[in-house]
């Protein structure tokens, strides 16, 4: 996938809030009609489960905003599992491995504050 990455569920919500924590690179490529910009099956299931838990604000209709801001969302397969949990335990959120297994399985970026992310050989790219 060419100019395609991968948004870490913070990202995705400083996008869709405006936040201020977004930096003007970040913004840039989420704005630009050429890239493609996704997100993670897992990163939907980890807001649901967190909006419900009241530990974050997401709008009530996220599928309709990121379809509306051109962010796709990656299905999650069987192997993205397989190596998501043979992953080293760097990091034991299991919506973030699930994240880095995709973009390794895809060999695209991903897009995210979290330092955690860094321990593990995948391609970063600040916010």
């Amino acid at each position: 996938m060419n100019d395609a990455i991968i948004l870490d569920t913070h990202v995705v919500l400083w996008w869709l809030a405006d936040d201020d924590r977004l930096g003007t690179a970040g913004r840039r490529f989420i704005a630009d009609p050429q890239a493609e910009v996704l997100v993670s099956a897992a990163t939907v299931w980890e807001i649901a489960i967190k909006r419900q838990l009241d530990k974050l604000t997401a709008p009530d209709d996220l599928l309709t905003q990121l379809r509306a801001n051109r962010i796709a969302v990656i299905p999650i397969e069987a192997a993205d599992a397989w190596e998501a949990g043979g992953l080293p335990n760097h990091h034991r959120d299991p919506f973030d491995r699930m994240i880095i297994a995709q973009a390794r399985g895809n060999d695209m970026p991903v897009m995210t504050a979290d330092p955690d992310f860094s321990a593990y050989d995948v391609q970063l790219r600040a916010p």
